[in-house]
């Protein structure tokens, strides 16, 4: 690869399929399926597809807070794409997400399945459908919304800029970094600002905005992600801090980031869920009796 100083970008864009990092052997310019593979099914009324990354995080925090709740109806299996593996350029679940990224959720509960796609869509969706975590209209809907859409359009910066360049590039680079924490830093003001004047991102409540952004930003202070605490100085926003350590404390959320996750401390990974009970056996140890 050309160093960041003596590279001129050629007249044509070609694919150059070795250019190197982390995820290179996944990444490519065009859209579809690469082979035949059918989802599979369960029997909830649920269907999900993802892996434990922030995007899939939101979700399965959103079911297990619903049913926290009390909503039988939010029952769910939760089924293990593993992305650096190609699984969601299988045929399957290119029917549900068209983009080939994860979650994507199958909702069976009605007479025909309605796939549901995009993480936000995801949480709104689930929002609507069992009238919890979202106000029910007004300027407290409105400001639930815009936290919601602000992660949703500031969560790339974080995760494809600077976590990519910081964590996953094949090599250091100083411009990219620079900009992309210095962005990142900015959206932590953004929201240490927001958390000064209320206890939850959208108000008083705790809602999808909150469910949306604490796998991303809340897990960013935790030390979660990129091993970049100390980089961006996280101790500093003492708001999201405070915040970041209520939404962890909630039983539905520790439940939820173990759902799909195959990364860190095996007890807290739940390859696959399926049932509530499935969180007393560690996928470990289910993986273990079988082997």
């Amino acid at each position: 690869m050309s160093s960041a100083s003596d590279y001129t970008p050629p007249k044509v864009w070609t694919w150059n399929q070795a250019n190197g990092g982390r995820f290179a052997n996944i990444n490519r310019p065009v859209a579809g399926p690469t082979h035949e593979k059918e989802l599979p099914v369960g029997r909830h009324p649920l269907q999900l597809y993802s892996l434990g990354t922030p995007n899939g995080v939101k979700v399965t925090v959103m079911l297990e807070e619903l049913l926290a709740l009390g909503h039988t109806g939010a029952e769910y299996d939760a089924w293990l794409i593993r992305i650096g593996e190609g699984d969601q350029f299988g045929s399957g679940f290119v029917a549900v997400n068209p983009n080939s990224k994860i979650p994507a959720l199958l909702d069976r509960s009605g007479p025909e399945p309605i796939r549901v796609f995009e993480s936000g869509a995801i949480l709104l969706h689930l929002a609507e459908k069992f009238g919890a975590f979202l106000p029910k209209g007004g300027a407290a809907r409105a400001e639930c919304l815009s936290w919601l859409f602000w992660q949703m359009g500031s969560a790339p910066y974080l995760g494809g800029g600077f976590g990519h360049f910081y964590a996953y590039a094949p090599s250091k680079m100083e411009y990219p970094i620079d900009r992309f924490a210095m962005e990142t830093k900015r959206q932590l003001d953004v929201l240490d600002r927001r958390l000064a004047e209320s206890e939850y991102i959208a108000g008083p409540d705790y809602s999808i905005a909150d469910i949306a952004i604490f796998p991303w930003y809340g897990g960013l202070v935790k030390g979660w992600l990129y091993g970049a605490a100390e980089f961006l100085s996280v101790q500093d926003y003492k708001h999201v801090n405070r915040w970041a350590e209520t939404v962890w404390a909630r039983p539905a959320v520790k439940r939820g980031r173990m759902v799909n996750r195959i990364q860190g401390d095996p007890a807290e990974q739940l390859h696959e869920r399926h049932e509530a009970s499935d969180f007393e056996t560690k996928t470990q140890d289910k993986l273990a009796a079988k082997g």
